[in-house]
């Protein structure tokens, strides 16, 4: 045999000669299997999680038969194995160890000589290294005390392998992650948005148009009206819907973290800064960053984000190398940005970068058509937010009361207030009389009001034509008059033209 020192010294050299274990480990086997007997050489793990003795890797001889790669430990025995405190390379005794005796069917050990290399990091036992040669009696104590002396390269080895099988673990939870978000983000865009075909057909143009391209978008719209299921579903019709999609609430960013946030900072930029950090535009390369509320962006921000859109490229915090980005900006206000200008509190080179295509989302009370379809969905999707077994039914007439309602809340009042009612629903129908109660919806338009009394065909006319008019003429259909006032549409079209009421739509001029 080599001397000491050559010996140790190949070994490290093989057992580091491959970033994959299982290579290296073979590479090994083939060395010490010349030098000592050896048919089987294996890394293992006591796998708590699992309850169970885990190979890692291992390699072995022609005609060997490894050890199974999961072990199953009787309950218990992972502590008697952690109270051993194993430390130094030992034979496998069946006879007088009880722990190797109740493992002794599960491993094999019969007919073969074991020997256990314990793997310890910081004191703590990580794992082991098992020699097996096929009979009785075949290490003796040289072999044994030698082997000590290769512990070290193998505990560094099975601990990279480790920190490799958890990052692999980590990055199949992300992708699994990713697959759900993306589903999820998906579920709000182009094709599930309400109000696509009816009050947001315009703003869904336009998003049709621009997904395809890398331009920068600029989405404007009160607060509560949608602005980022728009840009999701502009990302998702994109090319670039397979990329990272980052969103950014430039408001809620603390203004002295905002540039290392979205640019990143180098190790040491400043205090607390221990090491280097990708921002939120590095992160998203390849995909779309979402910077809502763009207006409250601080000014030297301002710059920063006026050189990427420039020169697509930024420049972390400490750092002095340019880093190119391939990210596409979404960005959203419900602020006045030209006003802001004049006051002095936003670049008018920003602007003019960012409102190369302006989309402009409409508040609810310029689509009241959509709202039938809001209410209904926030119902069902709050329902099993809340555990509700069936989502309950609306009342008559209350859709026509919440239509008649100015949402200044937009649809996020409108979400907030379902979820209420569901949380105060006690059986029956959802009727919001609370909300009503409360007189937020304008029960009649007093102008209308006639005196003497209508007769009841009058009421009837006046009812149906109000409606009509919400419905833009449209009776049949989702969002139709008929649906409203829960008719069948031909029943509603005979009572219209009985009372005389016309039902022409603005636009197209056709009768329905």
């Amino acid at each position: 045999m080599d001397s000491r020192d050559e010996f140790i010294r190949e070994i490290t050299l093989r057992i580091c000669s491959s970033l994959e274990i299982k290579e290296s480990l073979r590479n090994t086997f083939e060395y010490l299997s010349v030098h000592i007997p050896l048919d089987v050489l294996a890394l293992f793990i006591i796998d708590e999680r699992l309850g169970a003795m885990r190979r890692i890797a291992h390699a072995h001889g022609v005609d060997a038969v490894p050890l199974d790669e999961i072990i199953p430990l009787p309950k218990g025995m992972p502590e008697k194995i952690a109270a051993k405190n194993f430390s130094t390379p030992f034979v496998i005794d069946t006879e007088d160890d009880e722990i190797f005796r109740t493992l002794a069917p599960l491993a094999k050990f019969k007919g073969n000589t074991d020997m256990v290399v314990p793997l310890r990091i910081n004191d703590e036992l990580l794992g082991g290294l098992i020699l097996r040669a096929a009979g009785e009696g075949r290490y003796n104590d040289e072999q044994t005390q030698l082997l000590g002396f290769i512990a070290k390269p193998f505990t560094i080895a099975l601990a990279n392998a480790l920190a490799h099988e958890e990052v692999l673990r980590y990055q199949a939870t992300l992708l699994d992650d990713k697959r759900f978000l993306s589903r999820e983000l998906y579920r709000h865009s182009e094709d599930e948005i309400i109000g696509g075909k009816t009050g947001l057909r315009n703003v869904m143009e336009m998003v049709h148009q621009v997904a395809p391209l890398n331009n920068t978008v600029l989405i404007l719209g009160e607060t509560g009206t949608g602005k980022e299921l728009i840009a999701n579903a502009i990302h998702f019709s994109s090319q670039r819907k397979d990329g990272p999609f980052i969103k950014v609430n430039c408001g809620a960013l603390p203004e002295n973290l905002i540039d290392s946030e979205l640019f990143g900072h180098e190790k040491g930029a400043f205090t607390g800064a221990l090491a280097e950090n990708r921002g939120r535009f590095e992160r998203a390369n390849g995909g779309t960053i979402f910077l809502d509320e763009i207006g409250e962006l601080p000014p030297m921000a301002q710059v920063r984000l006026l050189r990427v859109l420039q020169f697509r490229e930024i420049e972390r915090i400490g750092g002095n190398k340019a880093i190119k980005v391939d990210t596409r900006v979404i960005a959203a206000t419900h602020r006045n940005l030209q006003n802001m200008i004049a006051g002095g509190s936003f670049r008018e080179d920003l602007w003019f970068r960012l409102n190369t295509f302006p989309i402009i989302v409409p508040p609810v009370r310029q689509r009241k058509e959509d709202i039938p379809a809001l209410t209904r969905y926030f119902v069902e999707a709050k329902s099993r937010e809340l555990g509700m077994p069936l989502p309950p039914s609306i009342a008559p007439g209350a859709l026509l009361r919440l239509i008649n309602y100015n949402w200044p809340g937009n649809v996020r009042e409108l979400e907030n207030l379902v979820e209420r009612e569901l949380i105060r629903y006690r059986g029956g129908t959802l009727n919001f009389d609370t909300f009503f109660s409360n007189g937020d919806v304008p029960h009649a338009n007093k102008k209308n009001i006639t005196f003497p009394p209508l007769s009841l065909n009058e009421a009837i006319a006046s009812h149906i034509s109000s409606v009509l008019k919400i419905t833009n003429g449209k009776i049949h259909g989702p969002g139709g008059a008929a649906e409203l006032l829960k008719v069948n549409p031909n029943t509603l079209r005979w009572r219209v033209n009985k009372l005389g009421i016309s039902y022409k739509r603005e636009k197209s001029g056709k009768s329905l």
